[in-house]
Formats: C-alpha cells, sequence, structure tokens
C-alpha cells in the first residue's frame, strides 16, 4: 500500500534546488517525489514503511525546510525579501552614482563617492547580512554535494567584495574597486526574485479564486429557530437556511424551496441553473433568487468544491513529460557554468596579465548563467494552464494531461449521456399492455438510463423473483410465474428469440419477451444535446471523429447522419466492457482521445491516450480520467484541446527564450562585453520574462468552440 502527502518546501531558489530534492528523495526506496519550484511544494507517493516525518527529515539534511501540507492554499508573497531589497536598494545607489562618476563629461561628478573606506561601509553590510541567505543556500546546497543559483551569486560577488578590500588594503594609488559590482549584483538578483514572486501570485489565481468561493458562515435551521455558526461547525444531516443572495455552504439536497443557483465558477456554464425540492447543490455556488433550505450530504474534504481545489493543486504539482529534459539540463548546469567561469578567468589574465581586467568577465559568467529561468519555463504555463481551464470547467489531472492532449489524432465519443442529453424518453411502444407493463416494473429494479425511460412512461409495481441484470444487454425475472427477458437485440439473439419487423427511425428498440416471444416493446431516443453537431463539424476540421455506442447498428448510422459524420467512423453494438478493445484498435495508429460519461466507460477511459469525462459536477468522479469536464457543453471538449495547444505554445517560448538566453549569455560574458551588474540585471529580469510570458496565457481568449491549429 502507498499513501501521497504533499509538503510545503522553505529554501528554494532555483531549479537546481527542486531539481535535488527530487532526486534525493526518489532514490530512496519505495518514494516517487515530483517537486514544483513556482508552488514550492512537493508531492511524495510513499510505501507505508514510511512516515511524513522521515521525508522531512531527508529534506532538511540535504539544506531545506519542510512541513506537511494541511489545506489547500495559494502561495502568499514573501514580504522579509521586499524588505531585503529596498535596504539593499538604499546602500546600492551611492554606489551606482560612483559608477556614474567613472563616465566622462558626467552630471553625477561625486567625488567623495570613490572613497574605498566609504564604498567599503556601504557594500558590506549588503554582502554578508543582505546576502546572507546566499551564503547559506550555497553552503547548505554544497555540503548535500550539488550546486544551485546560490553558488553562483555568493562566488561572483565574494570575488568581486574581496578583491576590493585586497586592493583597498594593498594599494595606495588608484586601486581597482569593485564594491559596487558586488553590492548591485544583490540588490539586482533581489529584484529579480521580488518581482518573480509578485508574478508568481498571479498564476495561482484559479486556486485563490476557487478558494474565494468557500462560504465562511453557514446558517442552521434547529427546532425552527435560526443559527449562524462557522462552516466548519456544519454536520452531515443538518438543515440549512439559504437565502437569496448567499453562497450554498456546503454539498447538499434541497428539502424545501426552489432558486436559480451561478454554478458558473465550477461549471463554466453562465446561466444560472433551476434547482427544486430533490436536487442537489455544490458548496460554494451562488442562490441567486429564491429561499432554500438544504440537508447537508459533504462536509470539509470531501465536497466538491474541495475536490476540484485538490486536483488543481495536483495538476499544478505534476510536471509535463517535455520538462523532464529542462530538469536534467538544471542539474549539471551549475557546474558546467563554474568551470566556463574559472577558464573566462584563466584566458582573461593570460590574455591582459591582469587579474583586476579578468574577474569582471568571469564575474559576468558566473550571474548570466543562472538557470533560474530554465527551471520557471514549464511549471508556471502549467499553472496558468490548469488554472485557466479550471476557471471554464476543465480540470486537467496533472501536466502530462495537459500535454498529450494536444497530441491526440483522433476523439472518440460515446453517445448516451456525451453526444446525447442523458435523459432518454419512450418515443413508441410495440405489443401487448400486459407485456409492456411486465416490463416496467421490472425495469423498477434497473438503474440503466433506458430502465428510468420505460418506468417513466409507465409506474406499475409487480412481484418480481429471480430478477438478474446482464451488463449491456438487459434484465431478466419472473412474475406471476412468467419468464421475462427485458433488453437488446443482441440479447434476444443469443437466445434464440425471434425478433419481430419492428422499426423507429433513430430510437433505440429495446424488446420484451415473454416465456420466450417477443410480446412488447420500447422505441427509446434520447435527443443530442445542443452543442453536439457544431462540436463534431469543429473537430473534423483537425481530427478524425469516431462514434462508439452499445445501440444497433441501424440506430448509429442514423444518428451518424445527424452529426455529419461517415458510417465508416462508427462502432456500434459494442458492450461497455468491449469499448477499450475498440481503443486499443484505434491506437496502433493513432493517439486517441475518448469522450464519455466518466462511469460506464471508465476502462476505454483509462485506455485511452487521453480520457475526458463530462459531469454534471456533483456526480463526476474527478479520479476517473485524464481531464474532467465540469458540465454538459460539448464545446468544452474543443476549449480543452485549445487549451493544452495554448499552453505548450507558451511553454515551448519559455524554453527557447530561457536556453537561447543562456546560450547567448554566456558567450558574450566571456568575450568581456557584459559588466557584471548588466549580467545580473539580465539574470534577473530572464526569470521575470519567463513568468510574465506565462501569464499571457492566462490572457489570451479561448475561442467559442475551436480549436487553434
Amino acid at each position: 500500500m502507498s499513501k501521497t502527502i504533499e509538503f510545503d518546501i522553505e529554501g528554494m531558489t532555483c531549479a537546481a534546488c527542486s531539481a535535488r530534492i527530487e532526486k534525493v528523495l526518489n532514490r530512496m526506496d519505495g518514494v516517487e517525489a515530483t517537486v514544483n519550484l513556482p508552488l514550492e511544494t512537493a508531492r511524495v507517493s510513499i510505501s507505508d514503511s514510511y512516515d511524513d516525518q522521515a521525508i522531512i527529515e531527508k529534506i532538511r539534511k540535504i539544506g531545506y525546510g519542510a512541513t506537511v501540507k494541511q489545506a489547500p492554499h495559494a502561495t502568499k508573497s514573501n514580504r522579509r525579501m521586499l524588505y531585503r531589497f529596498m535596504i539593499a536598494a538604499i546602500l546600492s545607489l551611492p554606489l551606482l552614482a560612483s559608477m556614474l562618476t567613472h563616465i566622462p563629461n558626467s552630471p553625477f561628478h561625486l567625488p567623495f563617492l570613490m572613497n574605498p573606506w566609504l564604498q567599503f561601509a556601504l557594500a558590506t553590510p549588503v554582502q554578508f547580512i543582505i546576502g546572507a541567505p546566499f551564503y547559506s543556500g550555497a553552503y547548505k546546497s554544497l555540503r548535500s554535494g550539488s550546486a544551485n543559483m546560490d553558488v553562483l551569486v555568493a562566488l561572483g560577488t565574494s570575488a568581486a567584495y574581496f578583491y576590493s578590500v585586497a586592493e583597498m588594503l594593498l594599494v595606495s594609488d588608484m586601486p581597482h574597486l569593485y564594491f559596487e559590482t558586488s553590492a548591485i549584483l544583490i540588490t539586482l538578483v533581489l529584484l529579480g526574485k521580488v518581482l518573480e514572486d509578485r508574478a508568481k501570485q498571479q498564476t495561482t489565481g484559479a486556486i485563490k479564486s476557487l478558494l474565494s468561493l468557500q462560504a465562511k458562515e453557514a446558517v442552521i435551521l434547529e427546532d425552527g429557530q435560526e443559527r449562524t455558526v462557522s462552516i466548519d461547525a456544519i454536520q452531515t444531516g443538518m438543515i440549512l437556511l439559504v437565502k437569496p443572495g448567499n453562497k450554498i455552504p456546503t454539498d447538499g439536497i434541497i428539502r424545501s424551496g426552489d432558486a436559480y443557483l451561478d454554478e458558473s465558477m465550477l461549471t463554466g456554464e453562465s446561466a444560472p441553473v433551476h434547482k427544486t425540492v430533490g436536487a442537489s447543490v455544490i458548496g460554494g455556488t451562488l442562490n441567486t433568487n429564491g429561499s432554500l433550505q438544504v440537508e447537508a450530504t459533504k462536509i470539509g474534504q470531501a465536497t466538491v468544491l474541495s475536490q476540484i481545489i485538490r486536483v488543481v493543486e495536483q495538476a499544478q504539482t505534476e510536471k509535463a513529460p517535455i520538462q523532464r529534459q529542462a530538469d536534467r539540463i538544471s542539474g549539471v548546469f551549475v557546474p558546467i557554468v563554474v568551470a566556463i567561469a574559472l577558464l573566462t578567468l584563466a584566458a582573461w589574465w593570460m590574455i591582459s596579465g591582469s587579474f583586476a581586467e579578468a574577474i569582471r568577465p568571469a564575474i559576468a559568467v558566473l550571474v548570466i548563467a543562472c538557470p533560474c529561468a530554465l527551471g520557471l519555463a514549464t511549471p508556471t504555463s502549467i499553472m496558468v494552464g490548469t488554472g485557466k481551464g479550471a476557471e471554464r470547467g476543465i480540470l486537467f489531472k496533472g501536466g502530462a494531461q495537459l500535454e498529450n492532449l494536444q497530441h491526440v489524432d483522433a476523439v472518440v465519443f460515446d453517445k448516451t449521456g456525451t453526444l446525447t442529453v442523458g435523459r432518454p424518453v419512450v418515443v413508441e411502444t410495440f405489443g401487448t399492455e400486459t407485456a409492456l407493463d411486465f416490463a416496467a416494473a421490472l425495469e423498477r429494479q434497473s438503474e440503466h438510463p433506458l430502465a428510468r425511460a420505460i418506468t417513466a412512461e409507465r409506474d406499475v409495481v409487480f412481484d418480481i423473483e429471480r430478477f438478474h441484470v446482464e451488463s449491456g444487454r438487459g434484465i431478466t425475472g419472473q412474475i406471476m410465474g412468467h419468464d421475462l427477458i427485458v433488453g437488446s437485440a443482441r440479447m434476444m439473439q443469443e437466445r434464440n428469440i425471434v425478433l419481430p419487423d419492428w422499426t423507429s427511425p433513430g430510437a433505440t428498440l429495446v424488446y420484451v419477451a415473454v416465456d420466450g416471444e417477443v410480446a412488447a416493446g420500447y422505441a427509446i431516443r434520447d435527443a443530442l444535446k445542443d452543442s453536439a453537431k457544431e462540436t463534431i463539424k469543429r473537430l473534423r476540421e483537425t481530427k478524425e471523429v469516431y462514434l462508439l455506442t452499445g445501440d444497433r447498428r441501424e440506430v448509429a448510422d442514423h444518428l451518424a447522419t445527424e452529426l455529419g459524420l461517415d458510417p465508416a467512423f462508427v462502432f456500434a453494438d459494442v458492450l461497455p466492457i468491449e469499448k477499450a478493445d475498440v481503443i486499443q484498435s484505434l491506437q496502433q495508429t493513432k493517439r486517441v482521445a475518448m469522450v464519455g460519461d466518466g462511469i460506464n466507460d471508465a476502462p476505454a477511459l483509462v485506455t485511452a491516450d487521453v480520457g475526458i469525462a463530462l459531469g454534471s459536477g456533483t456526480d463526476v468522479a474527478l479520479e476517473a480520467a485524464d481531464v474532467t469536464l465540469l458540465g454538459h457543453d460539448l464545446k468544452q471538449v474543443l476549449l480543452a484541446i485549445e487549451l493544452s495547444e495554448q499552453t505548450m505554445k507558451n511553454i515551448r517560448q519559455n524554453l527557447v527564450f530561457a536556453l537561447g538566453y543562456n546560450t547567448i549569455g554566456i558567450p558574450v560574458a566571456f568575450l568581456g562585453l557584459l559588466a557584471p551588474w548588466l549580467a545580473g540585471a539580465a539574470m534577473a529580469f530572464s526569470s521575470v520574462s519567463v513568468v510574465t510570458n506565462a501569464l499571457r496565457l492566462k490572457r489570451t481568449p479561448l475561442s467559442e468552440g475551436g480549436t487553434s491549429s
């Protein structure tokens, strides 16, 4: 047995940190870990032989802090880092002015700023007080056998600072001082981190929005009296009073009243939904009118809203396959950069004969090459993409599913409840009234959608014996001594029962056999969803579209004609257990997405390259598919594919930028064409640029039903 625990991680500064933690944890037997740098979290699957304290101690041994995550939350702003930057900026501004004094004809000619002891006094607190976390982080990183951004910053600034101290003490006439280089580098790195931190707050906007939906209080009814309590005090079975304009406190069932509920944040459907007695309601949705009495059925972490938040956080934590390569590069990047910096120092020292001339390009190489942008390129886009999907009622299980959806060549649709509204009705009957009544009584024992259509048509009761369900075929039983079989043509043919020549265009026929002969039948139709035809039409522009149904060939072909599908792309008369086989056959030549209801189609959803489950938001199994659509509109399938394409395009842009930045920056620094403080500024803003590009994805509109490719 295994369990999954989420941890908040403290002390990570760059991709090398997250890669190190992940590598160390995954070396432990029975442990599988994924570390998310922007969220500063780790998701760890461990066997029962470990407890959470063992993981925490392992993380602490390599120099990072860890605590078990208690509840879903959005990332918090790091105010301490902001204060450190502000103090560093105040101390560094005079040093920046001293650099401007060197410029010929500069208006900033302030000779007193050139005093070595003044510069020393300004730079020292920046180096060792403001910059102390860099030294601490570098020490912990090196102690654990790795190297991260802190190592590069500590090496570069220390080289500049201590060389300046030596020059100040040993050279009395025109010493070469680089105090401004070390102080401004630290200040710019902190500025980049502050801006990066603020940008990362926006990437968690979806989780913040979902958390804001949770009601803080509820009004409970006890003996006819109203009492306001904290949301944590609600127990299942309590009757809650929900007035107009208030949020539904928790999942429940309406026991009195009716109202229109705004479920848009959870389902993506903008129009309020009418709910009346007996209807299920979701905690966090808004009562727009009417007074309701709701019986609480789910509380705390069991509510749909809590499950959705958990799925979104999981999606933002888990990595996409494209990120693995970036992680491998980040893991070895820092040692390579240190080697290049040493080579730069040696080469310039030999060419110029001056250590002072050589140290500047070496520091620039150390600083410009920090792999922060590379580490942020993928996870920030994943966070924004999955959050954007959640706001539209589209839940991705993880980054891998978000990446895989863009690659599908074929989309397979189940029929009942997916392409159709899921409320079949009887449109025609055949045969004797007695046999029809027998069938209706027997169907009262079944939960199948077709059974509900029959019982809605006829509400009769008989004593039933030997009731039995044959999945995907029908039911059998005995009433008043008569043997009954109610089911599909396939079920009758398997028993060698002759079928009458009944037809009803586009309808599913349910036959009723009494004592071995067909005596009656029901013709049942389920209307297509309003968006079905448009969705199929738009999908066919870029992908192959298939219909998969248990209906007989005639019904399936009639539906295919309505949808504009070629009969060659229709799989008819398929049992639920056979649907996975159909998916596997298509996977021989294609990457396949399966769209179903998440319950009856579970085997096919699991088998497909990407399983997409549709649900109402209350009965949806959030763990049953790779992508869950909280609503009834099939255009969400188009939006999910388009969002996958947009997100992966954004990730590729980030990776090209991050890798291109280092590819260009290191040679420029090696050639001595980049001042160290400019390298620091470029390094700081490279990370900010990557996060900002990821945030651009948030503002990129999704078309109203259509893929972008």
